[in-house]
């Protein structure tokens, strides 16, 4: 499976997707919901993956969409500050 994710995930990374639902769209998210907790995304035969694990990696919530059903998925990280001066 290919993974897309965070290394540092905090309290407050979302992953919002939003599906076609038989002509409708239809919005789900998957929060971190505790400090420590991230959202990790991953993909793999025909099957989208969103997770919130513990720093562990131990899966805490798990919510799987078809990947052809998918309109958008859209990552909000936590904002860490500032970006650095170059």
């Amino acid at each position: 499976m290919l993974e897309c994710g965070y290394d540092s995930g905090v309290k407050g990374d979302r992953v919002e997707i939003v599906i076609d639902a038989g002509g409708t769209p239809r919005t789900y998210e998957v929060v971190a919901t505790k400090a420590g907790r991230r959202v990790e995304v991953t993909t793999g035969r025909g099957i989208v993956e969103v997770s919130e694990v513990t720093r562990n990696g131990t899966p805490v919530r798990t919510a799987r969409f078809m990947s052809n059903r998918i309109l958008a998925l859209v990552e909000h990280p936590v904002d860490d500050g500032p970006a650095p001066a170059h």
